[in-house]
């Protein structure tokens, strides 16, 4: 498939502009290296450590690793998503509105910024186009 068509592929994700998607393909190695979308989200440092022994689960802080420049442009994408959905009134039906009735808008900014390159990876892997759900 072509650059071109990539690019093409990752704008159609709500928040991802021309710019993230540019600079995902530019830094990011090929994403089916990555055995999920938490880890490609790890790589980019938007999920804590994950410390686990004995069945387990215990998650630490963030780390402020990772790429960068293409998590702060997700971070940035974030929270151009969420002024356009306070602008066109939230939704309380889904995880989006929810969260935003209960926390202010840079703490749900992340989560979402989280939630972007999961999206991206499994559409990229599956060389699918974006679907809303």
């Amino acid at each position: 498939m072509a650059v071109s068509a990539k690019l093409c592929r990752l704008c159609t994700v709500p928040g991802v502009g021309p710019v993230t998607a540019g600079a995902i393909m530019a830094f990011a190695p090929d994403l089916r290296t990555f055995a999920s979308g938490r880890n490609f989200a790890a790589w980019l440092g938007l999920v804590p450590k994950q410390r686990s022994t004995g069945g387990k689960s215990r998650l630490g802080s963030m780390s402020k690793m990772g790429q960068s420049d293409s998590r702060k442009l997700l971070v940035v994408g974030a929270m151009s998503r969420i002024r356009w959905v306070v602008r066109k009134g939230v939704l309380p039906d889904n995880w989006l509105g929810r969260m935003m009735a209960r926390r202010p808008r840079m703490v749900v900014a992340v989560p979402l910024a989280n939630e972007m390159p999961r999206t991206i990876w499994a559409m990229m892997t599956r060389e699918e186009d974006y679907r809303l759900a």
